[in-house]
Formats: C-alpha cells, structure tokens, sequence
C-alpha cells in the first residue's frame, strides 16, 4: 500500500502537490476545531466578566478573520483546488476556483457563528433588564441624585447589588422598597420609593 502511495504521489505534479499538502493538515485541523467547538465551545475568545460588562449586551460582533474561518478557507481552498485540477481546469482557472470557494466558506462560517452568537446567552448583564423591575435598598441614596448608593435587584434571574440614584425628594434608606425607572449613563439605576419595606 505505501508503495501505491508513492507511485501516487510521484506521478501528481508539483501544483497538485500543493494543494494536497494544504488539504490534509487543514481538514485535519477543521475536523478537531468542530468538534472541540460542540463540545468546549467557542475557541475563538470568551465572554467577559459579567459585573465588568454592564453597558449593553448586542451580541458577538461579526468576526470575519478567526481561527476557525482561516481553517475553513484553507481546507475549502484545498479540496476545490483539486477538484478543478481532476475535471482539467489551468492553473490560473484553479486559483481563481479555489480562492473563491474558501472565501465563501469565510462568509458563510463567519455568519453562522456570528448568528449562533446572537442567538446564545452569554450570561452578559445588561441593565436595561432591570427597568421596571423592584428592589431593596442595601446602602442609603441620596436624594435628587446627590450621591449614589446601591440597590439589591434581581435582573436575569439573578440578585445583584447595583450603584443606584434616585430623583426623589427624601434620602432612601437601607431596607426601602424602590423601583427602577431608568438607567443613567449605562451605568446607575434610576431607582424610586415603591412602598413598604421588603419582609
């Protein structure tokens, strides 16, 4: 069989050769990206600390140049590379097929990942959740936003503790039951008196 191999191999020209040495460690390489990215997740990068990203959560930015799509363009590259060579096309035809094709692939991987991003909760705070929402005091805010304190919310299912400024006219004091109305420079809850204290 090595023998076969090595007559194969002698008898594919220098240009075909190429190609080959791209398609073979490149598909192999694909192969594990995939599947390290359905089993571990996304290599590329990772998602922030979630009290450090609280400005807004727009999903994963569409990311043209990542590991996994120089992968994918090669591997295409490649395997269309050789499948112009074997129906006859030139070398200027092949290149041109070739380069196409593993661009496409780029596009096409890159929009995918870019979608499954958007589609997928990264866990990122984002304070817009917590308008409406109802919360207690936890240290004592200033009136008409004199000074800042901080307020415990769930927002996203979870408790957190939020800097928080109120418009109202009387300090609110820890333990007091506030509502937020608004966000302030992405950054503090607009919080006012909702009514009793919290149990």
């Amino acid at each position: 069989m090595l023998l076969d191999f090595n007559a194969w191999w002698a008898a594919v020209e220098t240009f075909e050769r190429i190609y080959w040495l791209i398609a073979l460690p490149s598909s192999l390489f694909f192969l594990v990206i995939l599947v390290t990215t359905f089993i571990a997740g996304d290599i590329d990068g990772e998602v922030g600390d979630v009290d450090a990203d609280i400005a807004g959560d727009d999903g994963i930015g569409f990311q043209f140049f990542t590991l996994k799509n120089l992968v994918g363009f090669f591997t295409i590259f490649a395997w269309s590379g050789i499948a112009s060579i074997d129906v006859g096309n030139g070398t200027l035809v092949t290149v041109i097929i070739s380069s196409f094709c593993g661009m496409a692939m780029m596009v096409v991987m890159a929009g995918i990942f870019h979608f499954m991003g958007k589609l997928s909760d990264d866990g990122t705070l984002s304070l817009r959740n917590a308008i409406g929402g109802v919360g207690e005091v936890y240290l004592t805010i200033q009136p008409k936003r004199g000074g800042s304190g901080k307020v415990q919310i769930n927002v996203q299912g979870t408790l957190r503790t939020l800097q928080a400024m109120t418009d109202d006219d009387v300090e609110l004091k820890s333990g007091s039951v506030v509502r937020v109305v608004a966000i302030l420079n992405n950054h503090f809850l607009l919080v006012t008196k909702e009514g009793t204290f919290l149990v």
